[in-house]
This record gives C-alpha cells, sequence and structure tokens, in this order.
C-alpha cells in the first residue's frame, strides 16, 4: 500500500507519516516549507521523516504544475496541509489560497490516481465556531478565516463523493497538542516560556476557555483507523478528539506543576474568533472507527515537555 501525506513536515501531518511507515505503507511526504514559522523547525520534521526511510517532496499545493513531481499509484491520501490558525498576520488571500485553492488542486492530482481507495481531508473543530460541541450534522458558524475556508475546502471534497468520482471523508480534529507542535501553540508557548523564564503572552478573558486538549497520538490512531473502512464511511464528517475537557488555566498549571515553576502571565488584548467551549462529540468516530482517545493532559504535557527538553534545552 502506498500513502501521500500532503503537510507532511508539520506537525500532526509527520506524526502520520511516521505511523504510515510502521504500518508498512510505502509512504512519500509532501510539503511546501511554508515561512508561516521558522522553517528550521520543518526542516527537523523533515531530517526525522527521511532518517525513517520517508522521502519528502517540495510541493506547492498550490501550483498546478508541482504535481509532475509525484507519481499517480498513490491508494491512499492524507490532506493536512492548510493555513492554520487566526493570526491577524495572515490575509484573507493566504487562507483562500492554501486552504481551497491547494485543496481543489490536490483533488484534481487525486482523481488521476486510478487505484486510489480513499481521500482524507483533514479538517478542525473551527467549522462550529465560537462553540464546538455538537454532532457533524450541526449547522456550522465559522468564526474566522481559517474556519470558513476549511469548511469550503471540506465541501469541494465531499462533492466529489456525492459525483462519485472518489471516496473521501473529513475529520474535524480537536485543539491538539504534543511533540512538534508549532511554536505559537499554547503549549509548545507556554513550555518554553517556563524553562527560559520568560513571560506568557495571555489573550484576555482566555483563561476560562474550554477546550477538548486532544494528543496527538490520540488523534492519529483515529486518523489511521480509516484505513480497510472506505465503504463505511464514504461521504462523511467524523470528529476526532477528546471527551475530556480542560480551561486554559487548568492547562496552565499542569505545566508549571509538572517543570515545578511559576510562568508570569503578560494579559493581551483579546484575539477575534478565538474558540471559547470546545468539546468533541466522538459518538460517530466510535461506532464508525472504534475510535478510543485516552491520553490525559497531564499524561500528554508530559511527553511533550519530555521532547521540548531534549530539542530545545538540553
Amino acid at each position: 500500500m502506498k500513502a501521500l501525506v500532503t503537510g507532511a513536515a508539520g506537525f500532526i501531518g509527520s506524526h502520520c507519516a511516521e505511523r504510515l511507515k510502521k504500518m508498512d505503507f510505502e509512504v512519500v511526504g509532501i510539503d511546501n516549507f511554508s515561512p508561516y514559522y521558522s522553517p528550521d523547525l520543518k526542516d527537523r520534521n523533515a531530517k526525522d521523516l527521511k532518517e525513517a526511510g520517508i522521502p519528502i517532496v517540495m510541493v506547492d499545493l498550490r501550483e498546478p504544475k508541482d504535481y509532475k513531481k509525484l507519481d499517480t499509484d498513490f491508494d491512499y491520501i492524507f490532506h493536512f496541509a492548510a493555513q492554520p490558525g487566526i493570526a491577524a498576520t495572515s490575509s484573507f488571500e493566504d487562507y483562500l489560497m492554501n486552504n481551497l485553492v491547494a485543496t481543489k488542486n490536490l483533488i484534481d492530482f487525486a482523481l488521476k490516481c486510478e487505484g486510489l481507495k480513499l481521500f482524507t481531508n483533514i479538517s478542525t473543530s473551527s467549522i462550529y465556531g465560537l462553540r464546538a460541541t455538537l454532532t457533524e450534522d450541526a449547522a456550522p458558524e465559522p468564526a474566522s478565516f481559517y474556519g470558513v475556508t476549511k469548511l469550503a475546502a471540506e465541501q469541494i471534497v465531499l462533492s466529489k463523493t456525492r459525483e462519485q468520482k472518489m471516496k473521501a471523508c473529513s475529520l474535524r480534529l480537536f485543539s491538539v497538542y504534543g511533540p512538534r507542535e508549532r511554536p505559537e501553540k499554547l503549549y509548545t508557548k507556554l513550555i518554553g516560556c517556563g524553562f527560559f523564564h520568560q513571560e506568557f503572552p495571555l489573550f484576555e478573558g482566555s483563561e476560562a476557555h474550554v477546550r477538548s486538549f486532544t494528543f496527538v497520538d490520540d488523534i492519529i490512531d483515529g486518523v489511521v483507523s480509516v484505513i480497510g473502512k472506505e465503504d463505511a464511511i464514504d461521504g462523511e464528517v467524523i470528529n476526532l478528539g477528546t471527551e475530556q475537557e480542560h480551561t486554559t488555566a487548568e492547562g496552565f498549571t499542569i505545566v508549571e506543576e509538572l517543570l515545578d515553576t511559576k510562568i508570569r502571565k503578560d494579559i493581551v488584548p483579546k484575539r477575534g474568533g478565538d474558540q471559547m467551549f470546545t468539546k468533541a462529540n466522538i459518538e460517530k468516530a466510535r461506532r464508525l472507527l472504534n475510535y478510543n482517545p485516552s491520553t490525559t493532559l497531564k499524561e500528554g504535557l508530559e511527553k511533550q515537555i519530555a521532547w521540548y527538553r531534549k530539542e530545545f534545552v538540553d
């Protein structure tokens, strides 16, 4: 079996590529090494993948000509590549091109893969809006360019299943954390502030935000469980995340306890589009994928701290 993983040098994509390799897949990773955050971090991830026998091809999904670098003999495509988050530094055009146009171009490529069994689109709980607690058939109310363009990308993918041109599903991920988490994300930034005795910039009011913080290994368990279930999940949207819920303040305290330090807070103005409350409803994932995430927030943060210490401190 052969799998293509887009965004393979990124946080979650790199973990998926490694897991597929361990499952004896032939894996090809692609990434455009966008400077959205330090390319050095993606280079580290790519180095780990190459050492595991996973080639990384530099492909910009927005550029149709770049697809000529790829063969068309893939059995599975896992589409992680995206313009992430709700950063004020990203323009609407960034989200439009990297989330919508890139996905449309990738689908055009996928339709040329005659042996393709399943296209798995990686989506986000941001589609639900400021509160993400409902089932997959709830009306989406995205509150950011990120959520809007990821919803549109999801629908482009699913339109091909309605046309019966390919089998596809879309997985909506909830608040993923763990080793290789992007540097601007909550726990990587918080852990760094703890190690290096820096102030943590905390958005006003965000301590009370509630999240289904989900460890990356639990997410990958769900992602790879689509394999072999193509008929059952064709055309489906499925939530992946933990049912455990924690406030940002609780996560902050756990990190302080694990590092045995107090981290000073610098309260900064609140951020538009930030989700207030998320709790993954995973009844559908349990039924279709036998999904059962089990990592507690403390267990996951212990692993993320160990990774951070090895990569950036020792």
